[in-house]
């Protein structure tokens, strides 16, 4: 079995350069995931000079874990954006999630990409029929054709008009665009400070600086706490997914709206798969990678499937389950806190943030701004969730469930968390994440050590796989 996800087998590994002298740009993305490269791609036209910069591979982090949906229905979002601001708000973000989906098929179909793309029904399915009433009657206003349906017991509302693709295949495939226009790409390239200087910025690491006139902050979780106070604004939730190899195909993608949450869809290829996500938590909340996956399996056991794939993805849930996108600051961009929407929402971002660098209207600005007055906030769990982990991590190291190949010790005064693989070989970290000083947890499925307050990932040798760290926890003596 393959512990990493489906996206990242038979694809290009076309590396791009590490970026090694300083240069100017009039515009710089931070993040080669979907958010970085669509909007690369909405400005590959301005006659500006783009550099987008990436601090793995392109297309390698947040994107390369997601389940690949293209779909405006997501759970109960339209009935809960009632609930929490008004009608009119939820049916402008139904009309931002449409845009979003005919956005990325005409990308699609006018550059010719081959990224698997398919058209499917989307359901959303529940125990109880009187769940989804509400969502069903806001849909049937904003005009959409609601098909109802039972799916082995479970009551579901269905549309027909979504898709579902290769995540992979298409950021590759915008890169490629990106850079007959003139687009550069540096991969392996860390941002580690940003600067105000004479209305742009300067950015880089301890060995580069880049000027830029502006910056797009296309990174999963920014990095720093101002001006935006990130930890403050949202949550990250943690979920399990696998493929399968199945024989027969199923033209639609599904969820449940209850917890655990059930999510599915089909992948067609030469080998085809059921794509399965359950178990979804709060980071904080639980440690224990390894029983989710076992629960997991189970669940597919008993659908008598046998995974080929399994992986895990964190998705940072904002409270008012509305993306963060727009200015942040004069000539800053910001775009993350898409709800486990990613595919769908990042595309909408970089439209957004490239028609506010080029200064045409975007419908969509206002509604989903960093700056919005948030009507929905919870501030005893944000600060419960970030003391909760900090504390019982650094107390509780060793868990019950850790092999015994992994341990934790004192070297030359630095607290150190050893695995030994099976050629006896010791690979050694410090056990605290450079982000926030949290302590680190042992994923035994994925072999990663990961951070339980704001998801930074880290391979067995400390490299830094997933933010907002942006520094390695390599041990040297």
């Amino acid at each position: 079995m393959k512990k990493y996800s489906l996206w990242l087998d038979n694809i290009s590994n076309e590396k791009e350069p590490i970026l090694k002298e300083d240069i100017d740009c009039d515009i710089l993305i931070v993040g080669g995931g979907m958010t970085g490269l669509s909007t690369a791609y909405h400005l590959k036209d301005s006659n500006l000079k783009i550099v987008v910069v990436e601090k793995n591979q392109i297309g390698r982090g947040i994107s390369a874990r997601t389940t690949g949906k293209v779909t405006y229905l997501q759970d109960t979002i339209y009935s809960d954006l009632t609930n929490t601001y008004s009608e009119t708000i939820a049916k402008k973000y139904f009309y931002s999630q449409k845009d979003a989906i005919e956005l990325i098929s005409s990308i699609v179909n006018q550059e010719k990409i081959d990224c698997n793309m398919k058209k499917v029904s989307s359901y959303i399915f529940s125990k109880e029929k009187e769940g989804l009433q509400k969502e069903k009657k806001l849909l049937k206003q904003f005009g959409v054709s609601i098909v109802e349906a039972n799916m082995k017991g479970y009551y579901a509302i269905g549309v027909e008009d979504t898709y579902v693709f290769h995540p992979i295949k298409y950021i590759q495939a915008l890169k490629d665009i990106c850079k007959k226009d003139g687009i550069q790409f540096y991969e392996h390239t860390d941002i580690n400070f940003i600067k105000e200087k004479d209305r742009g910025y300067i950015c880089g690491n301890e060995f580069i600086k880049i000027r830029a006139k502006k910056v797009v902050l296309a990174c999963h979780y920014p990095y720093f706490l101002f001006p935006f106070l990130m930890p403050l604004k949202c949550t990250l939730e943690k979920s399990y997914i696998s493929a399968t190899p199945v024989k027969k195909i199923e033209s639609y993608s599904a969820i449940s709206i209850e917890k655990p949450i059930i999510s599915l869809r089909y992948h067609e290829a030469e080998e085809n798969y059921l794509i399965y996500l359950t178990n979804s938590h709060s980071l904080y909340k639980e440690y224990d990678d390894q029983k989710h996956f076992e629960e997991l399996k189970k669940c597919l056991e008993r659908l008598e499937l046998n995974p080929k794939y399994l992986w895990s993805n964190h998705d940072i849930m904002t409270f008012d389950k509305l993306p963060f996108v727009g200015l942040l600051k004069t000539n800053l961009y910001l775009a993350t806190g898409y709800n486990t929407w990613g595919m769908t929402n990042s595309n909408l971002a970089g439209k957004i943030i490239s028609d506010m660098i080029m200064d045409i209207y975007n419908p969509y600005e206002t509604l989903f701004s960093p700056k919005r007055k948030l009507k929905k906030l919870s501030l005893p769990e944000t600060i419960y969730g970030g003391i909760k982990p900090m504390i019982e991590n650094k107390v509780w190291k060793n868990k019950d469930w850790y092999p015994e190949n992994v341990y934790f010790e004192t070297r030359n005064g630095k607290n150190v968390a050893i695995y030994v693989d099976k050629s006896k070989t010791e690979h050694i970290v410090y056990n605290t994440c450079p982000h926030l000083k949290c302590s680190l947890l042992f994923n035994s499925v994925e072999k990663t050590w990961d951070c339980p307050c704001h998801g930074s990932r880290f391979d067995l040798d400390g490299k830094v796989i997933i933010g907002p760290s942006n520094y390695d926890i390599t041990y040297h003596e």
